[in-house]
């Protein structure tokens, strides 16, 4: 049997949902699984077990260049013909995409849908609501869409899917935090002053990524603020992938890179403002810490600034807890 998992973007959801790959393969060990995601999000899947195939599209350069629309759906048909095709996207887009690749394309039920003219390109649609949990809606819908079981607890047993195996050469040697500051919203975003005093309490070297020159400034104040932090050179996905591989904790706001620690089963503390914490499945190992504020996961408020209640000794209490493992 030939699959197609269409996920093509953000990076944090392709990260939370990419876990499904492993259960697929283990009820169908001879099937053939490709993954299709936007071309600049591709290199977080490569080397992840059971994905046969990483099939970069480049939907985003549309609203750019609208012309280029029939070149990309050459570039999709010439990947060829799928017995099934899972959209755990959920978007018109991701929706056409699948149709362009099966007759047979299987994702969530209209009320499950952001953009509900989706489930016009399904063959079949399953009854997961929109606001379920993140992490329950792609395990319902990979395992209800194939016809398997797959519990919250066998997820919660997954093995590591976004390993890197070779070691950096620019990150210590001792064991050592990664510090993930920044976020697609600015109310998603811990204060870099109270992420110093977390800095400075801990034993341990810090290590800080960035994508842009904005995370670069807070990363850098936070190494003016404690000696033990390092600012990470600027990275490939790949080479972010290696970093969280070989740390020992990830402490993050509700953004991508954060998910890397949850994905390969290393302890994490993620915060959340305006954002529910129902990304991933919490346990011993991932602690999610909400501020005070309620938020309406059918709404959320890009305004909600509270996750600065979260306190620095709350931040440090929930590391002991995670590394006492």
């Amino acid at each position: 049997m030939k699959i197609a998992i269409v996920k093509l973007s953000a990076l944090g959801d392709i990260i939370q949902s990419a876990f499904v790959v492993q259960f697929i393969k283990k009820h169908f060990p001879d099937a053939t699984l490709h993954w299709f995601v936007e071309e600049k999000f591709s290199a977080v899947l490569h080397e992840t077990e059971g994905i046969d195939k990483v099939c970069p599209v480049n939907l985003s350069r549309l609203k750019k260049s609208p012309s280029t629309l029939f070149e990309e759906i050459k570039k999709i048909h010439a990947y060829g013909y799928y017995d099934v095709v899972i959209d755990m996207q959920g978007l018109i887009k991701s929706a056409i995409v699948s149709r362009l690749l099966s007759d047979d394309v299987r994702g969530f039920g209209k009320n499950g849908l952001r953009e509900k003219q989706a489930a016009w390109f399904y063959s079949k649609g399953f009854a997961i609501p929109y606001d379920t949990p993140t992490t329950d809606r792609y395990r319902l819908l990979a395992s209800e869409a194939l016809g398997f079981s797959l519990s919250k607890e066998e997820v919660m047993q997954k093995a590591p899917y976004m390993q890197v195996m070779e070691r950096p050469d620019f990150v210590p040697q001792e064991p050592y935090v990664i510090f993930v500051v920044g976020s697609t919203w600015q109310s998603r975003v811990y204060p870099k002053e109270q992420f110093a005093k977390v800095a400075q309490e801990l034993e341990m070297p810090v290590v800080i990524p960035h994508g842009n020159a904005e995370e670069r400034a807070f990363a850098e104040y936070l190494a003016e603020q404690s000696p033990n932090v390092q600012v990470l050179p600027k990275m490939s996905l790949h080479e972010l992938k290696a970093v969280a591989s070989h740390s020992a904790l990830v402490v993050g706001n509700d953004t991508g890179p954060t998910y890397l620690g949850w994905a390969n089963n290393i302890p994490s503390v993620i915060l959340f403002g305006p954002t529910p914490p129902v990304r991933v499945y919490s346990d011993a190992r991932t602690i999610l810490l909400k501020s005070p504020s309620v938020v309406d996961p059918l709404k959320l408020n890009k305004e909600d600034y509270s996750i600065k209640e979260i306190s620095p000794e709350e931040i440090l209490e929930a590391i002991a807890k995670v590394t006492a493992l």
